[in-house]
């Protein structure tokens, strides 16, 4: 069966990964026909009805998914494809009640016109009652304009299609979880949209464990504890989770949103230092959003030389479990906490589980920095979300079993030597804060 998927038209790059995304997690057999990132409409092809509720029923990025009646570049040819597909089960719409609606994209028309275009459908035979609240049946004429098509008096559009509503996404879920609502958030915390599209296609579910190494005040957590996960995370300033306490902290989100059950456990530590032993494969999906190290340098727990401070090391054993200690560190390097990411993913990442995690890089090819890979991790996806003068990437990698990894590959990778994670200062330390700082600061002093 073919269907119509309405699409928000946001985050245009980010949609189909989405939706692929929960064709998995649902276990659809999911078909794309058409596709474009212009057009909010996107055809697809599942087995049945009920497939297209199960695939549509959490998305965020869709709105809606509609039974494909008929399509056409113009109206005549809309009806003529109806009625060759469709008419052989109109006698099952004869007495329900139902309605017809008009969604235009990128034109306009008046409600004359409108009501004009609804009758010449009237050879469907509905003998039920028209009700334009909670009809047991909706039907939508979908069109599809030129772009500019008002200004520039454009008066037909160039395709046309009829849809049978079949389900609604979770699209508002997106306004529950508004961090202008939330009850504790800081500089960094992610959107909720983007929270939420993160968590579906890194294929948070009931029964499974997600962690966000670089935590923060909660988002990636929140949202994968919405969709059923068991969320868990750590930050190396616990100062970002504990907040001031109640209300305001990490603990403090979840019990706003009635999901402190589904809150695992929190912990302060970083990537390079993590309790977390690497021979164990316990999660499910590692979602986060790493610090950029724009605002001040990339730091890890540790000393830069620690054999020139001997004494700090011993004071640090002597200190380390009071409540005031606070510990050294030393500066990272970006290039090597993305590698590190990857790494700790591969090492504690269940089969098929999925890392997905947002990196930035400059829109300038010349200092666009690279995605990073490993022999152990399959890349699934790389979504864009564009600003000015950089962009930032979601990157879905899956876990490959053991047994389909590359040997050779493997190999090559232990060989190279790992980016260092010390240097003289932060901008050495860190391509993308240079470029942020320079490059960028440059172009706009030009303009």
């Amino acid at each position: 069966m073919d269907f119509i998927i309405k699409f928000a038209q946001a985050h245009e790059s980010f949609r189909l990964a989405e939706i692929q995304a929960l064709a998995e997690i649902e276990r659809v057999d999911l078909e794309i026909i058409e596709y474009s990132d212009q057009s909010p409409l996107c055809l697809i092809r599942l087995p049945t009805a009920r497939d297209a509720q199960r695939l549509i029923r959490r998305s965020i990025l869709a709105q809606s998914a509609h039974e494909l009646w008929g399509t056409g570049a113009t109206l005549d040819a809309l009806h003529a494809s109806v009625k060759e597909r469709t008419s052989g089960y109109w006698a099952d719409y004869k007495s329900i009640s139902f309605k017809f609606t008009i969604d235009s994209y990128q034109g306009a028309h008046s409600n004359n016109e409108r009501l004009s275009i609804i009758n010449t459908f009237d050879y469907l035979p509905f003998q039920g009652p028209i009700r334009m609240s909670h009809p047991d049946e909706t039907f939508t004429v979908f069109e599809l304009w030129p772009f500019n098509s008002v200004p520039l008096g454009i008066e037909k559009p160039t395709m046309i299609y009829l849809g049978r509503l079949i389900g609604k996404s979770s699209r508002e879920t997106v306004i529950k979880f508004d961090l202008k609502k939330r009850g504790y958030i800081s500089t960094t915390s992610m959107d909720s949209e983007l929270s939420l599209v993160t968590a579906n296609i890194a294929m948070a579910g009931p029964g499974k464990l997600f962690y966000d190494p670089f935590v923060g005040t909660g988002s990636f957590p929140i949202a994968c504890a919405y969709f059923g996960a068991m969320g868990w995370g750590s930050d190396i300033d616990g100062r970002s989770m504990r907040g001031e306490g109640g209300a305001k902290s990490l603990k403090g989100n979840f019990e706003q949103y009635d999901l402190r059950a589904r809150l695992g456990d929190v912990f302060a530590a970083d990537l390079t230092n993590s309790p977390i032993k690497k021979d164990r494969r316990v999660w499910d999906g590692i979602v986060c959003d790493p610090p950029y190290g724009v605002r001040e340098g990339l730091r890890v727990l540790g000393l830069k030389n620690p054999e020139k401070m001997p004494w700090l090391i011993e004071f640090g054993k002597k200190n380390v479990a009071s409540p005031d200690f606070v510990p050294p560190k030393k500066p990272y390097s970006f290039l090597a906490m993305l590698d590190d990411i990857l790494a700790f993913a591969a090492a504690t990442l269940v089969d098929n589980g999925r890392l997905s995690f947002w990196m930035p890089t400059a829109n300038d090819e010349d200092q666009e920095i690279r995605v990073p890979t490993h022999p152990s991790l399959e890349l699934v996806v790389v979504c864009v979300q564009r600003f000015n003068k950089w962009s930032r990437r979601l990157i879905t990698y899956s876990r490959l079993p053991d047994g389909k990894v590359s040997a050779t590959a493997m190999a090559e990778h232990r060989s190279i030597k790992m980016v260092s994670s010390v240097g003289t200062t932060v901008d050495d330390l860190n391509p993308f804060r240079r470029g942020y700082f320079k490059k960028f600061e440059s172009q706009r002093q030009e303009h």
